[in-house]
């Protein structure tokens, strides 16, 4: 394993702001929010809509509560990351290749705001009081905290190379940010204002996941083929689970993301290159089965009764749909080139 890299940096921004347009001037560097004068359409809560970004086409795919594309939404340049608006009137995606954070009204599925120079944004976690977003900026090897009314970004903090997952505890005292290349989970005490801690985990940590009780976090290592499990209290790596489908190379095994249900029982791994789901019983950190999917198998959501589990294959341009009570696939519906995540508005 790498050694861990020398301690991240906080650095605090000057900004300036006026109604149409928020510049900010960071460490010399400018960047601008512009907002659109387009009104917000009517909320849409529990719309049943599940949105999945398409990478490779630069498309959103939106199906409706039969699991049917109703509309293909030419986006940005290669979104990746979703997070809902607290209200979910609205939702937020990362555009990596525009270095734009857009917002996007779910009744209207029309733009209504771009947060701009972002700094190659990958994937981004929301602040429980919706207020700021925790961005991971790939290429630059920084998180950035955005002031989501303004469009500020308000502080920077230096990580390991390729930061990806990031996750911000409900309390709203640490934010986890993995950077795949470094090897390590950085921990960011927010009342400290600062990293307090570098964690380090197998080879290439990617995605996160908490359980319920906000004891243990977990991170997908996908080059190890395991998923970490780390003590909130102490910061320390605490438990592995590996992973090998039957007919399946370690090599092939390239787990990225999670989730656990609501009741902390059971979660659920995307294998990646692996094409399958595993289906972990967390009492006894052991793969309950395996379930084939398409062809690397990425994203995962859970609906609102946990009674589906969407996964987005980014190598097969479609999204296996799973029933969690007999834990097989029912159907596969194309979508764009290279889905990458899913949000479902039915909360």
């Amino acid at each position: 394993m790498k050694e861990p890299a020398a301690g991240p940096s906080r650095m605090a921004p000057i900004c300036s702001r006026s109604s149409r347009l928020v510049i900010a001037c960071l460490g010399g560097a400018f960047f601008a929010a512009f907002m659109t004068d387009s009104p917000p359409e009517a909320q849409a809560k529990n719309s049943g809509l599940v949105f999945v970004s398409n990478e490779k086409s630069s498309t959103l795919s939106i199906l409706d509560s039969s699991d049917t594309v109703i509309e293909t939404v030419k986006s940005c340049a290669r979104p990746r990351g979703m997070v809902f608006a607290p209200d979910h009137s609205q939702f937020y995606v990362a555009c990596a290749d525009d270095d734009t954070i857009v917002v996007y009204d779910i009744a209207s599925r029309k733009v209504v705001r771009r947060i701009r120079d972002m700094d190659a944004p990958e994937t981004f976690a929301l602040s429980p009081d919706g207020k700021r977003l925790y961005v991971s900026n790939e290429e630059d090897a920084q998180a950035t905290v955005v002031d989501i009314e303004t469009g500020e970004v308000v502080a920077r903090y230096d990580t390991g190379e390729e930061p990806e997952g990031v996750l911000i505890t409900p309390d709203g005292r640490y934010v986890f940010v993995a950077s795949e290349a470094a090897e390590l989970v950085h921990v960011i005490d927010l009342a400290a204002d600062k990293v307090v801690r570098d964690i380090l985990v197998d080879a290439r940590p990617r995605r996160f996941a908490l359980t319920p009780d906000g004891r243990h976090l977990w991170v997908s290592c996908e080059l190890a083929g395991s998923v970490d499990i780390i003590d909130v209290a102490s910061l320390s790596v605490v438990g592995s689970i590996g992973f090998l489908p039957t007919g399946m190379r370690k090599p092939e095994v390239t787990p990225v993301d999670i989730r656990i249900t609501a009741d902390g029982r059971r979660a659920y791994v995307a294998l990646g290159r692996a094409n399958h789901v595993a289906v972990v019983d967390t009492a006894t950190l052991s793969v309950e089965t395996y379930i084939l999917v398409g062809k690397r198998a990425w994203g995962l959501a859970l609906t609102a009764d946990e009674k589906k589990l969407y996964v987005a294959n980014g190598l097969s341009d479609d999204v296996s749909i799973i029933d969690t009570d007999t834990l097989k696939a029912l159907k596969s519906v194309p979508v764009g080139l290279v889905p990458y995540g899913i949000l479902i508005d039915d909360r």
